[in-house]
């Protein structure tokens, strides 16, 4: 019995020993400077970054492999707090926000029969939604459940984007399978609430708020070059992007030319009346 307990002892020390150098030889260092960034960090998660989370952009940000001002949620006063800390300089960025390209709710728009599963990506794969266009909004919400600060409100079938809560994480741009959603800059106000291609007699005919195209805009916008042309769709051009005030010169036929603070508010009734 005494044996047993003293081989015991003996291999339980010369385990102790062997564990111990093999944890210094193998041991990893760690940089306090990592722990640090990320307790500056806002702890969102939320991959706009472009990294698998906040420790591993903070890991990131500490190599030099990506910079404070990649954060999408981060305020400029975490971003020039980080940057002091670690002695580096601190580039002010454009906040972008997210922006669905359609006003195609569920008064302005011509429906069908749907029964199918409610999520946008497996709608599309298996009937494609109850809206008569092909390129719009579908209505089921996946892109306000990818978002995880609560930006996007589902309103009689279509994602309305609330700016001041959109941090620019982009999630609901992967989550939109109709590539309706596009990053603009948070100071444009004028937008084209429109994504079909197809010409202005086919979009009316499934879409009272659609952009058919009319030019009034870029006729309106005049040598600014505030508008772009693309085929039967007029887009905002984000570079030189257009004043609120050309929504009333241009009196867009169909209110595809809104404000975004009027859209979000639902000022915009007279098309589906």
């Amino acid at each position: 019995m005494i044996t047993a307990i003293i081989a015991v002892g003996i291999l339980g020390a010369v385990l102790g020993v062997v564990i111990g150098f093999v944890a210094k030889a193998f041991a990893v260092e760690v940089d306090e400077r990592i722990e640090q960034v990320e307790e500056l960090l806002p702890g969102a998660n939320c991959g706009g970054c472009g990294y698998a989370g906040c420790a591993d952009f903070a890991k990131g940000v500490v190599a030099q492999r990506a910079t404070p001002d990649q954060c999408p949620v981060c305020s400029s006063e975490d971003v020039v707090a980080i940057a002091d800390y670690l002695g580096i300089s601190a580039e002010e960025k454009e906040k972008m926000v997210a922006l669905v390209r359609c006003s195609g709710d569920i008064p302005n728009t011509v429906r069908s029969l749907y029964n199918g599963v409610r999520d946008c990506r497996s709608a599309v794969l298996v009937a494609g939604g109850a809206k008569g266009c092909d390129y719009g909004c579908l209505g089921f919400g996946s892109c306000a459940e990818a978002c995880p600060f609560g930006a996007i409100e589902m309103r009689d079938g279509l994602a309305i984007v609330h700016k001041e809560l959109c941090v620019g994480c982009e999630n609901c741009v992967a989550a939109c399978p109709k590539d309706l959603i596009l990053m603009v800059p948070a100071a444009a106000t004028t937008h084209v609430y429109c994504n079909s291609p197809e010409k202005g007699a086919a979009k009316r005919a499934v879409c009272k708020t659609a952009c058919i195209a009319c030019r009034k805009c870029v006729k309106a916008s005049g040598e600014e070059d505030h508008m772009e042309i693309d085929g039967f769709l007029i887009r905002s051009n984000y570079e030189n992007p257009p004043a609120a005030e050309l929504v009333e010169a241009a009196a867009c036929p169909t209110t595809a030319l809104r404000v975004d603070t009027e859209h979000a508010k639902g000022a915009y009734q007279g098309a589906s009346k």
